[in-house]
């Protein structure tokens, strides 16, 4: 279960000159203050600089500390020698996991910038499968991305005995949500969850699939035949995709919370010879004027940029689900980690983060640069 979540840091933006370095030293310190060698922030410093170096495991990022040497630690804080693997692993299990991802989250929110006027987020979960032993289950996190930049706004973890809803909604808390759009998959298609959204100032873009019957007839069954439609082709990677979204003002009968507009969107997909149809309805807040249907048909789309530039990163990149880490907090804390290194080297203007890992590894004081002027 996780600890208390602190809803303050992420309404409260830090100023944009407060380096990510020093909000980390920030951090609490659960460590007894007797036999401390280093610093909390300084320690987690070293484990990001690590981790965007390529390292999956505390035992990678002792290596990296030990190979940085005695100048390079002392650029990051360390200034009483090496740190080991153990060090590490003891702190992360105990660490406030809640806190270091409000933290980071209020730093990602000040580097990034609107589009359009707006800041587009995507919500979405996934577990951390390696993590699971013994009797406990694997850690699910929620997460929120900023669209276009593929910065990792905030994280959660899903309790125990609860699901991924509860837990959107306690990360949507966290964020200022004032002129935000929230984009999230029909399993957050619901009435306390749109509500939380424009409450907040902010539009949601919800999927509506058959886990909501009566809302998802109603839509099936208006007359889409006859309202006109904008459509879009992209091809590349072997593949013609073909994208037509019809958009229409919500009937007063369609009853959901806070409702604009709703929209049917038709994915068309050749591949080889091979076509494939994919029907799905929307729901927003977002009005005509706001989003009329090339931009509500962008949103949906820079949705799946959460599985594609962060969840198959993590996944794929840095081999997430096969880590045997699983005591205590350690788990949630190294995907923060990976969500951080992401985040630094997509500001940083890198698209192949696999690629960006190797270059980062030639060279010791490329990642203590790229954190230090974060």
């Amino acid at each position: 279960m996780p600890s208390s979540l602190i809803p303050a840091p992420v309404r409260t933006p830090a100023p944009a000159h407060e380096l990510l370095v020093q909000l980390l030293a920030g951090i609490p310190d659960p460590r007894r203050r007797r036999g401390v060698r280093h610093p909390v922030g300084a320690l987690i410093a070293v484990a990001v600089c690590a981790v965007v170096a390529g390292a999956r495991g505390f035992t990678a990022i002792g290596e990296w500390a030990r190979d940085a040497g005695r100048v390079a630690l002392e650029r990051l804080g360390l200034e009483r020698g090496g740190v080991d693997e153990s060090t590490l692993r003891r702190l992360f299990a105990r660490l406030d996991a809640d806190r270091l991802d409000a933290v980071l989250g209020v730093w990602a929110l000040t580097r990034t910038a609107r589009v359009a006027g707006r800041r587009v987020i995507a919500i979405d979960g996934k577990t951390v499968r390696g993590a699971r032993g013994g009797s406990s289950t694997a850690p699910h996190l929620v997460a929120a991305l900023a669209h276009g930049s593929g910065a990792v706004l905030g994280q959660v973890a899903v309790g125990e005995k609860s699901n991924e809803i509860p837990a959107a909604r306690e990360l949507l808390q966290l964020l200022d949500l004032d002129g935000v759009v929230v984009t999230m998959d029909a399993l957050h298609t619901q009435h306390d969850t749109a509500t939380l959204v424009t409450r907040g100032g902010g539009d949601y873009v919800l999927t509506v699939k058959a886990n909501q019957k009566s809302l998802y007839a109603q839509l099936k069954a208006l007359p889409w035949t006859s309202i006109p439609a904008v459509t879009r082709t992209d091809r590349g990677h072997g593949r013609r995709a073909t994208r037509t979204i019809k958009v229409v003002d919500v009937p007063a009968w369609v009853e959901f919370a806070g409702a604009e507009q709703v929209a049917q969107l038709r994915r068309t997909v050749t591949r080889k010879g091979r076509r494939t149809v994919e029907i799905v309805y929307l729901i927003t807040s977002a009005d005509a004027r706001t989003a009329p249907p090339a931009v509500l048909a962008a949103w949906t789309q820079s949705h799946w940029e959460i599985e594609n530039r962060l969840h198959w990163v993590r996944d794929v990149t840095f081999d997430e689900d096969r880590s045997q880490i699983r005591t205590g907090n350690a788990p949630r804390v190294m995907a923060a980690l990976r969500n951080t290194a992401i985040t630094l080297l997509r500001l940083d203007g890198h698209q192949n983060i696999a690629a960006a890992l190797r270059h980062h590894a030639r060279a010791t004081d490329r990642p203590i640069n790229l954190l230090l002027t974060a």
